[in-house]
């Protein structure tokens, strides 16, 4: 990232976001990094006070920045950039705020993409049955071992060098088959726990053993911004996430370092190395157990959507899913209502004979 000599007025001013305004890390580099980018333009272009910086100047900036840049991302650089300036009016850095008057761009409204319900209980299932599949049970190798039962007597006389070598890779397959099959249990409790909730893939991979409730079938997620909430789950998610917790988890916690497995000792997910998973492979499992299952290509976002929709489409009240959802504004849970009515559209079209 490019420095300017107006670092000291971003880095004030991301302070002052980050302890007034609790936005989450995530939004704050984000912030930092479209503050830069647009000053560093204006220094390139000899500016080197604030106030030098003009509305035509920024309008400016937006059309140079809106070459390269999706509508989304430019709605969040003018959202920082009119932040920054009406900051540093208040606070004196500036005699005037010249992106008061600075317009965000419009987003087209999309619906969001979401599975249908038997799409979604198709994908859950072949998650469960590549857990049954895949099961590994460790008993000691007695079942498949060469030298158990009446076959013990012809081949008690090897050598024991012999022995060695071949208990080596039979302990090998051992451990592969476990990790596969604990593998497995993680991606079918991350699916349903998805589905099941509503969660964003940065709530389910920040989240501890501890955020659970199975007492009461709850989690405890903390948002955006740092806020919490508690959302419930039902029976087949309780099932996955104890299936998990009990047999897959110790097994990829084995394989972490000491100072790995201390920094994961808490983390409910982890990753093939035993440390917490991270947002990258959660969206790989989304993404390989719907080609698996044969239902459309989704994120986790998607699920998400997926699960508001299909509450929705049950029955439950519109403030319910704002709350399930961690939606500071009800706006943004009404978008899911328009992918309902477009879903009964469809059936509409389909069912009705006067349609």
């Amino acid at each position: 990232m490019s420095s300017t000599q107006f670092d000291g007025d971003i880095d004030s001013f991301v302070s002052y976001l980050k302890s007034n305004r609790g936005l989450s890390a995530n939004t704050l580099k984000a912030y930092r990094a479209d503050l830069t980018a647009c000053l560093h333009l204006f220094e390139l272009r000899g500016v080197t006070d604030l106030n030098e910086i003009t509305l035509d100047d920024l309008r400016s900036w937006m059309a140079v920045e809106s070459r390269d840049h999706a509508r989304s991302s430019m709605a969040r650089k003018t959202v920082a950039v009119r932040g920054f300036f009406a900051w540093a009016y208040e606070h004196g850095l500036t005699t005037t705020d010249p992106a008061a008057t600075l317009m965000t761009p419009s987003i087209p409204s999309t619906l969001p993409a979401v599975l249908t319900e038997s799409q979604a209980e198709q994908l859950l299932d072949v998650a469960e049955h590549a857990v049954a599949t895949n099961q590994y049970k460790d008993d000691g190798g007695a079942a498949a071992a060469p030298g158990s039962g009446k076959a013990a007597g012809k081949t008690a006389d090897k050598s024991a060098d012999t022995v060695n070598r071949s208990e080596a890779p039979a302990r090998a397959d051992k451990r592969d088959n476990a990790r596969v099959t604990a593998e497995s249990q993680r991606n079918a409790a991350i699916l349903e726990l998805l589905y099941a909730t509503g969660i964003r893939v940065a709530e389910l991979v920040s989240m501890d053993i501890a955020d659970i409730d199975f007492s009461n079938r709850t989690i405890k997620v903390t948002g955006k911004g740092n806020k919490q909430r508690v959302v419930l789950f039902g029976l087949p998610a309780q099932r996955a996430l104890e299936t998990w917790l009990e047999q897959g988890r110790p097994v990829l916690a084995r394989t972490a370092t000491d100072a790995v497995k201390s920094r994961a000792a808490n983390a409910l997910f982890l990753g093939a190395r035993g440390g917490r998973i991270d947002q990258r492979i959660a969206r790989d499992i989304v993404h390989r157990a719907a080609r698996e299952a044969g239902v459309p290509d989704i994120s986790p976002h998607a699920l998400r959507h997926s699960a508001a929709t299909h509450m929705l489409d049950g029955g439950a009240d519109l403030r319910e899913v704002q709350e399930m959802l961690g939606h500071s504004s009800l706006k943004t849970t009404q978008r899911y209502t328009h992918v309902s009515i477009e879903q009964l559209k469809n059936r509409y079209g389909q069912a009705f004979p006067r349609a």
